[in-house]
């Protein structure tokens, strides 16, 4: 189905979701306030406009109030940043996510009423962080403080087995989702407990951080 987005503020972050949103068939505005990162996305966009999202009355002429979600990516402007989403909850927008440069900054947007804060730089640098650690972290992605899902390469120590001999969610805490074959394309989402594990094979695992990294130490990695 397809869905309004705005994206304001086209530096790396907004101008990567504009063109992510964009390839996905999602109605795209794309705001910012110098013409040149405008005509960048003018071919990307479905609608790709200057403005200064800090005035109310601009933001109204826009309609951005009949958008769906406002992705607010003002780049080093904090005040901006603030004023906008201030601004965007005045007039009713209904989900709105911002870029948060640091934890002040975070602290404002909860005030203010912001649904969803990012922090694209800190993010990803936990992410390369825990891919860097082990080799057998192919991804890592965060549910919030303590939680996260992690993709796992299986090593020897699981191979041959099945779900229910490793007995993983009894033993360390959390849950495989899901298993993709290695060399396979398919995802086996909800695998059952008979399912056998082989070396390579990809498992999606859900769980505190600490019961991830405690499955990793003593059952993914591989035997020297």
């Amino acid at each position: 189905m397809k869905r309004d987005f705005a994206v304001i503020g086209l530096g790396r972050f907004g101008g990567s979701i504009c063109r992510e949103l964009s390839e996905e068939g999602m109605n795209v505005l794309a705001i910012d306030l110098y013409e040149e990162k405008v005509n960048e996305y003018k071919n990307i966009a479905t609608h790709a406009v200057i403005a200064d999202t800090t005035d109310e009355k601009v933001l109204k002429e826009l309609g951005v109030r009949n958008i769906d979600h406002v992705i607010v990516a003002i780049g080093d402007n904090i005040q901006a940043s603030i004023l906008t989403t201030l601004m965007l909850k005045e007039i009713g927008v209904k989900k709105i996510t911002v870029k948060a440069q640091n934890d002040y900054h975070e602290k404002v947007l909860n005030k203010i009423g912001a649904d969803q804060i990012v922090h694209p730089e800190r993010d990803m640098g936990k992410r390369i962080a825990h891919s860097i650690i082990s080799n057998n972290i192919l991804d890592h992605l965060e549910l919030s403080d303590e939680h996260s899902i992690v993709e796992v390469k299986a090593g020897p120590k699981m191979s041959g087995k099945t779900l229910v001999e490793l007995d993983i969610r009894a033993n360390f805490g959390c849950n495989v989702v899901a298993i993709k074959q290695h060399g396979g394309k398919e995802i086996n989402v909800s695998p059952m407990p008979t399912e056998m594990i082989h070396q390579n094979d990809i498992l999606i695992v859900i769980g505190a951080d600490k019961d991830i990294s405690r499955f990793e130490k003593q059952l993914v990695v591989e035997d020297d």
